[in-house]
């Protein structure tokens, strides 16, 4: 056991894993500067004694900070540089439904604990059942590498399988959301009116689409022209659709049409898109069914029709005289 634990690799686990701890120390580490308990003293005696239950009710918020301001210390070596890249990966994680301000840096930081903490996991693991002697160099750095790729790529799983739940969300509810803008507007009521309607309709069945309307509707109220609006909403919500309907009223608004009629021609062509998509998905079906048919079909067919023959053949050998 003692040979084992000097060997080379061992050592060189144990001066990662000493090296992963410091790195961590640094990041989830308090601040240099300890509060004055005299500071606190003062401070309660001028806000009097009813305040302590306040501060109680407080505390997860204010731990919410102190994180925020660990993590902001390295924000630079947790966020991109580039301003494209920002720009990308803001773009990402908000059509993922995180819409805060310190969203990109959060992703990051998880990847990077998540990561240090797999490879914690691993070298604990070597450290506690150490390799063979004989052992390869692959086999000693897989129980380090599958728990560190594990930890790094999870959180980049979990934000693109949010990704593509929402926009598939999105594009299931948009032409839903397109007649009830139709009926909200051919009632009397302006487009701002409808679409802050349509968000609280749509709250039940489609919480990601209410969510990018009430945003619309907030930054309309702000000031903010509405067909500038509109197109950060396709941005954000990556459909194709949407930035199409965008097209629409943008071209109602310049040549001064009716917005109900467009509208109107607009849900029509969603339907029939609708219907043809579910009847793509109904003519795939007898393709996709192929497959199973033939492997849960054809063997025991050809087992009831050939296995009596079979039988009969080993049979007729098994008793059979060739004169030997």
């Amino acid at each position: 056991m003692s040979a084992n634990l000097l060997s080379l690799p061992v050592i060189i686990a144990l001066c990662v894993a000493g090296g992963v701890t410091l790195v961590l120390l640094m990041l989830m580490g308090r601040g240099d500067s300890k509060p004055d308990p005299l500071a606190k003293l003062k401070e309660q005696s001028r806000r009097g004694p009813g305040t302590d239950r306040t501060n109680l009710s407080r505390r997860a918020s204010s731990d919410e900070t102190a994180l925020n301001k660990r993590l902001e210390r390295y924000k630079s070596f947790l966020e991109p540089t580039d301003e494209s890249e920002m720009g990308d990966a803001k773009l990402k994680m908000i059509q993922a439904g995180y819409l805060g301000r310190n969203a990109v840096r959060d992703f990051h930081a998880a990847k990077l604990i998540m990561g240090m903490g797999g490879l914690l996991i691993g070298l604990v693991y070597i450290l506690v059942f150490p390799p063979n002697e004989g052992a390869s160099v692959f086999a000693t750095a897989m129980p380090v590498l599958v728990p560190t790729l594990l930890g790094y790529y999870a959180p980049i799983y979990w934000v693109n399988k949010r990704q593509q739940e929402r926009q598939e969300q999105i594009t299931r509810g948009f032409p839903d959301s397109l007649d009830m803008l139709l009926i909200c507007t051919e009632a009397g009521q302006s487009m701002d009116q409808s679409i802050a309607r349509v968000a609280k309709e749509l709250r039940a069945g489609y919480p990601a689409l209410a969510d990018e309307f009430d945003t619309v509707s907030h930054e309309v109220k702000a000031g903010k022209d509405r067909l500038e609006v509109l197109k950060d909403m396709g941005i954000r919500c990556g459909n194709a659709d949407i930035r199409s309907f965008v097209t629409v009223l943008v071209q109602s608004a310049t040549y001064g049409t009716s917005v109900a009629d467009a509208l109107r021609v607009y849900a029509a062509e969603m339907r029939d898109k609708r219907v043809m998509l579910a009847e793509e998905k109904a003519n795939v079906l007898p393709t996709k069914l192929t497959l199973g048919t033939m492997m849960f079909t054809v063997p025991p067919l050809l087992i009831i029709l050939i296995g009596p023959s079979v039988h009969g053949v080993i049979t007729m050998l098994a008793t059979a005289d060739f004169g030997l």
